[in-house]
């Protein structure tokens, strides 16, 4: 009987201990243990942000097509940029044609020219070949051949003002080389010209003279020879 009741009270025991182990088990399942695993899961980072996270906000300053901002562009060469990343030139000053000269030799060109109607008489033409405006002063003093004196200017044909030859332009003058009616003296041929200008004084020639040819067989004058003062058309240069 009483290693009956022995036995009954080591399996009582036993049971118990089960139960309480059970018990204990359960409590950690229920509490501590899913408490921890919370713990744990909520202070781990996430590798990597969620798919509907907002993208990083870019840069609202316009880039050139080069990939440059029209402002950095401009601080670091100090030239504003177009949109296409090309500096604008600045526009150029127009050049200035300078102050009017004086015509001569070496910024014209002179052609003489033997004229039909009227009869005994030449043409010169002077072309301004410079970059700027010439001043014709006077007359012409010509000197055909070798000789020593220059003829005299027919004073009726003085302009009202001064020919003044832009560049490219053309004043004119004639010259009568020889009496119409055969009243001329000491009449000769000549195969030579040189053509002198004058200044602004009119005393003294200025410059280069100019050495237009003459025909082959050259020209007839005698002591009748005249010139005209410089004029701005043709047709006032033939008129006398």
């Amino acid at each position: 009987m009483s290693s009956l009741r022995t036995s009954r009270t080591r399996l009582v025991g036993a049971a118990t201990t089960v139960v309480l182990a059970a018990l204990s088990l359960t409590a950690c399942n229920d509490g501590t243990g899913v408490h921890a695993e919370s713990v744990a899961a909520a202070s781990t980072p996430a590798a990597t942000p969620a798919a509907n996270s907002p993208a990083p906000a870019k840069s609202s300053a316009p880039a050139s097509a080069s990939g440059t901002s029209a402002t950095e562009a401009t601080a670091a060469t100090g030239t504003p940029r177009s949109a296409a990343g090309t500096s604008t030139p600045a526009a150029k000053a127009p050049a200035s044609a300078g102050k009017p000269v004086t015509c001569e030799g070496s910024v014209t060109r002179t052609v003489a020219a033997p004229l039909n109607r009227p009869v005994n008489h030449m043409l010169l033409t002077v072309t301004n070949t410079g970059s700027r405006t010439c001043y014709l002063y006077g007359y012409p003093a010509v000197r055909f051949g070798e000789a020593q004196a220059v003829p005299p200017v027919i004073g009726d044909s003085q302009p009202q003002a001064v020919v003044t030859l832009a560049p490219g332009e053309s004043g004119y003058a004639s010259v009568n080389l020889s009496a119409t009616d055969g009243s001329g003296t000491n009449g000769h041929t000549v195969k030579s010209l040189t053509v002198y200008f004058q200044g602004r004084s009119g005393n003294e020639s200025v410059g280069t003279g100019a050495h237009p040819s003459l025909p082959a067989k050259g020209v007839y004058v005698d002591d009748s020879l005249k010139v005209t003062y410089w004029q701005q058309s043709m047709d006032d240069a033939v008129s006398w």
